[in-house]
């Protein structure tokens, strides 16, 4: 086989591993345990527990951890399910639809259309 062709397979099978590991997993959804720990994109912290349960804050409104927004979660196929549970009892639901959960990052987007990039936080015990 010629350099230029070897090459060639090599960027091939390169992209097929990036396709796949990067996407959803063969049963047409992402894994739910790799959403599991703490998520942070600029201010806004998200973070999900493997009981199906969260909260979220954002510290640019001057909201600690400690005053975080409740919420429970579900994840079917690219379908994440985020019900906030208001102070008055009420729930609001948000759907998002994830393009890419790995180690690393989670990208969603919104009912309104806007992506949002998460990173994975590192959570350091005072």
């Amino acid at each position: 086989m010629n350099a230029k062709r070897y090459i060639y397979c090599l960027l091939g099978m390169m992209m097929a591993f990036c396709l796949t590991s990067c996407g959803p997993d063969e049963g047409g959804g992402f894994d739910p345990s790799a959403l599991v720990g703490h998520w942070q994109e600029g201010t806004v912290h998200e973070k999900y527990f493997d009981n199906g349960t969260g909260y979220t804050w954002d510290t640019a409104d001057d909201v600690s951890e400690e005053e975080a927004q409740p919420f429970e979660w579900s994840l079917e196929g690219d379908q994440l399910i985020q019900e906030h549970i208001l102070f008055e009892g009420q729930i609001v639901p948000r759907i998002l639809t994830i393009t890419q959960l790995n180690a690393f990052q989670l990208v969603y987007r919104d009912t309104g259309g806007v992506t949002h990039t998460f990173t994975r936080a590192l959570d350091i015990a005072p």
